[in-house]
């Protein structure tokens, strides 16, 4: 239904916002005029392309999540390397990676005092199991490490921690999913729990990795819904004894045997010079794995196919990766790096998309080490091209991108570009059971498609590399 009613649903006036950023595209001579018509055949052919939908649609509701070491994940990766011989692409490989192995199991949680009430809760990926007979203490809620530090192992030693922490955005917040544990354990707790790391939540609590530090005892630590914190937070407030019920039956096996997915649109002149662009495709094991990151690979893959389908072949090759693993350890990441050996050099971008398919803005540009001369020309030769998306909307490069996958490629000077949304309700489904398909509008997602194919063509096309 999405797909059939798209084309009727674009906006009026898009092929004249097309014409209008061509034509501002066109007053920048560092672009030479044949890529004014490469842009738009991408962009056009990405707005009405049908098979990257198809393709996502299958990965979410045949396959779903895709957590390390799971079945679900090999199948993934299987059928994600079939369909990409199928479809023509070159060199399809699936380079073994060990990947750690975490189980879920039963959990449950629920208040037994002052009342018997439910809590939603999800374990937190690593995490300990409780005994088999749970767990049963005093919970104590704080809203900061400093909190929890006044409290003092006193007030904290055989309790249940509570990081009752507001959001303030992902990067702050997301320290006590992490870390939380070993704060905790530090000063005797016999559990922790975290606020689940959103801005808005139906009851829904978010997954995530967390830490254990060797020289500290392991404790269970789990993500609870906000409204649970909250009500949590409420009833110590009010002067109450609060008495918390957890039992998680997780484990971690034996690392498991996977692979990171590759596949390439060979260059015509300088095939072993490499822009490559991608995304991860394991997930956590609830939801989907729709935005998180099942559109990301999806998105590069089809941006691949409509460079293949147009006959559009650039100078480099565009090699397309779909990483195992990024969720619990990125070893999918450190494994390509070892993968491509001395060949690195030969790396001229790298493009990862991991923010989810809302409506694109454009990209965030890096080149770590790179001295403010060539870090100043390459982001002008990236405005460049950005401006080939202004009609689209996602024309803004800004300085500083790059996500986890390319992070062992950049930290060795490969220039990096980070895909960036309007990013309003990514968190809200993140790491969650909601991260589903109908959480992705199907024109954004189309955007998104051609925003990574202009990029990567023009970066893999152009005369100079971005750094030079």
């Amino acid at each position: 239904m999405q797909r059939r009613t798209f084309l009727s649903s674009l906006p009026a006036g898009w092929t004249a916002a097309l014409a209008a950023a061509t034509a501002r595209a066109q007053s920048t001579p560092a672009i030479p005029a044949p890529y004014h018509d490469a842009a738009s055949r991408l962009i056009g052919a990405a707005l009405t392309d049908d098979g990257g939908w198809r393709k996502l649609e299958y990965l979410c509701d045949r396959i779903g999540n895709r957590i390390a070491g799971s079945a679900s994940l090999e199948r993934a990766i299987e059928w994600a390397a079939a369909e990409l011989r199928r479809e023509g692409l070159d060199n399809v490989q699936t380079p073994p990676v060990k990947v750690p192995h975490w189980v879920r199991g039963e959990e449950s949680a629920r208040l037994v005092a002052p009342i018997d009430s439910p809590v939603f809760m999800l374990g937190l990926g690593g995490s300990i199991a409780t005994p088999p007979e749970g767990i049963t203490a005093e919970v104590v809620a704080v809203s900061s490490n400093d909190e929890l530090e006044a409290l003092g192992a006193d007030r904290v030693r055989g309790r249940i921690v509570l990081y009752n922490v507001p959001w303030q955005g992902y990067g702050r917040t997301v320290q006590y999913r992490s870390t939380g544990a070993i704060r905790a354990a530090k000063l005797g707790a016999v559990a922790s729990l975290v606020r689940s790391v959103t801005p808005l939540s139906l009851r829904d609590p978010h997954t995530g990795a967390m830490q254990y530090d060797p020289a500290v005892p392991p404790i269970p630590h789990a993500a609870v819904s906000v409204e649970d914190a909250l009500r949590i937070g409420r009833l110590i407030d009010a002067g109450n004894t609060v008495r918390l019920y957890v039992k998680m039956s997780a484990e971690t096996l034996p690392d498991a045997d996977s692979a990171n997915v590759i596949a390439e649109l060979p260059g015509r002149e300088t095939p072993g010079e490499i822009v490559l662009l991608g995304g991860h495709i394991d997930s956590w094991d609830v939801g989907q794995g729709a935005q998180d990151d099942g559109c990301g690979i999806v998105a590069c893959w089809q941006a691949v196919v409509l460079m293949k389908q147009l006959g559009l072949v650039p100078r480099r090759t565009v090699r397309l990766v779909f990483w195992t693993d990024e969720e619990h350890g990125g070893s999918g990441a450190t494994a390509y790096r070892k993968w491509v050996g001395d060949a690195l050099k030969n790396h001229v971008a790298a493009i990862e998309m991991d923010s989810g398919a809302e409506r694109p803005t454009g990209f965030g540009c890096s080149i770590v080490g790179a001295s403010d001369d060539v870090m100043n020309r390459a982001l002008l030769r990236a405005k460049q091209i950005g401006a080939l998306l202004e009609g689209i909307g996602a024309g803004e490069i800004v300085k500083g991108g790059g996500d986890a996958d390319i992070g062992p490629l950049m930290r060795e000077g490969v220039p990096g570009f980070g895909h960036r949304t309007v990013g309003q309700r990514y968190f809200e489904w993140h790491h969650s059971q909601a991260d589903t398909l109908d959480k992705i509008d199907p024109r954004d997602f189309r955007l998104n498609v051609a925003a990574l194919a202009v990029l990567a063509f023009v970066l893999a096309d152009m005369p100079g590399r971005i750094d030079s």
